[in-house]
């Protein structure tokens, strides 16, 4: 059995639906991936994902790496048994975390940058307690596979927005050099462990905001031996601009064979329409369980049009801020248009109570619904492309750029 197969091709634009098949589960594409940086997702258990149908979620190696280690994940089998979660996993590499931090300094280092870049890794200091750390290419595979992930990421080095040419030259080649490392310590490790599920390895394009680039890093990733594609850098996700044209110009260029991931997409529901609509078949980002336990709820196009104020410039946005005094006694679940939401039977105003409260449950019940949200509308999109309507059911949706 392969890895990924397609099922069914839009006739209107690239999306298209798939299965991804792990030892821990299929998983239905196109599908949003709940972040779990440290082997949790943000005040929810696995129950909880289960009930929202959650298929896949993300954990991130870095955090993991310092807290509590790979090497004690290790001792349990792996992330799954240690946070009791059946389900497939798929952890990045660290690249993003540690080059987001290349930039600042901390205390404890005495002014120091907390990044050091050379040919064969970096070293960087714990933004816990400025000890100094080192990864490379081959030890960041090695962690991921104490980790346990079913889907782990190649070392890459993350690039801004505004790198230019020169050094965002520099850091995709590097990260070429680095992909040819990880791919032979992910092979040494599948052939020197007798693992009871099989780990697959993700490669990353890099390159900026510059189209040749994009395109060389694209033709070179996809020509090495990985199981998937992944797009990164600071360009994708907060920045849709961006992350537009980077798709339209690498799209003709991604294997069909292999899934297609963009890391960072999913601040706003509209994104998701965004990369489906250009094949890609998985993303994830942090801001829906974030903006969750900051009262920021996601609801439906028509019923953000009933709750806008007119003042409102951004016409991405999709939620409500429940803490708002207008919802002190407002009786209406959080989108009266979610039927099958578990959190239909909870008010707007026992909401805005938990959270005025400070009570626990509000950061619970706001990240489940925001998740749900999602989740909910992947399957809806996925139906549509089988059903070959995307682009109708993108527009009904309420979907506007």
């Amino acid at each position: 059995m392969n890895f990924f197969e397609q099922t069914s091709q839009s006739s209107e634009c690239l999306a298209r639906t798939g299965i991804i098949h792990t030892d821990h589960g299929d998983i239905e594409t196109p599908i949003f991936m709940p972040v779990g940086t440290k082997a949790t997702v943000k005040s929810l258990d696995t129950q909880d994902l289960h009930q929202i149908d959650a298929q896949i979620i993300l954990a991130n190696t870095y955090h993991l790496h310092l807290q509590p280690g790979a090497d004690l994940l290790d001792t349990f089998g792996g992330i799954h048994n240690f946070m009791q979660w059946d389900k497939p996993v798929l952890t990045d590499s660290g690249g993003f975390q540690v080059f987001s931090l290349g930039a600042q300094k901390d205390a404890q280092s005495n002014g120091e940058k907390l990044v050091k870049i050379d040919e064969d890794g970096v070293d960087f200091r714990s933004f816990i307690d400025g000890s100094k750390h080192r990864f490379t290419p081959e030890s960041a595979i090695d962690i991921q596979h104490k980790i346990g992930a079913d889907i782990i990421m190649a070392f890459d080095e993350c690039t801004p927005d505004n790198a230019e040419m020169d050094y965002a030259t520099q850091a995709m080649e590097r990260t070429h050099r680095w992909a040819k490392r990880c791919i032979d310590a992910h092979k040494k490790n599948l052939s020197e462990k007798s693992d009871l599920y099989k780990k697959f390895l993700f490669g990353i394009i890099q390159g900026g905001n510059h189209r040749s680039l994009r395109e060389t890093s694209t033709k070179e990733i996809c020509g090495m031996d990985f199981d998937g594609i992944a797009i990164g850098g600071e360009s994708i996700g907060y920045n849709m601009d961006a992350t537009k044209n980077i798709l339209d110009w690498i799209s003709p260029l991604l294997p069909k064979e292999k899934p297609h991931y963009t890391m960072g997409v999913g601040f706003s529901p509209l994104d998701l329409f965004d990369v489906v609509e250009r094949g890609i078949d998985m993303f994830d980002c942090v801001a829906p369980t974030r903006m969750a336990r900051n009262g920021a709820l996601y609801v439906t196009p028509q019923t953000f049009q009933t709750e806008a104020s007119g003042n409102e410039k951004n016409p991405r946005r999709l939620w409500i801020d429940i803490t708002n005094s207008k919802y002190a006694n407002d009786h209406l679940p959080i989108d009266p248009l979610l039927e099958e939401s578990p959190l239909q039977n909870f008010s707007r105003a026992y909401l805005h109570h938990l959270f005025k409260s400070n009570e626990l449950l509000a950061y619970k019940l706001s990240t489940k619904h925001n998740l749900f949200y999602l989740l909910d509308l992947m399957t809806r999109m996925r139906a549509s492309i089988r059903e070959d309507r995307f682009i109708k059911f993108k527009h009904e949706w309420g979907y506007k750029s």
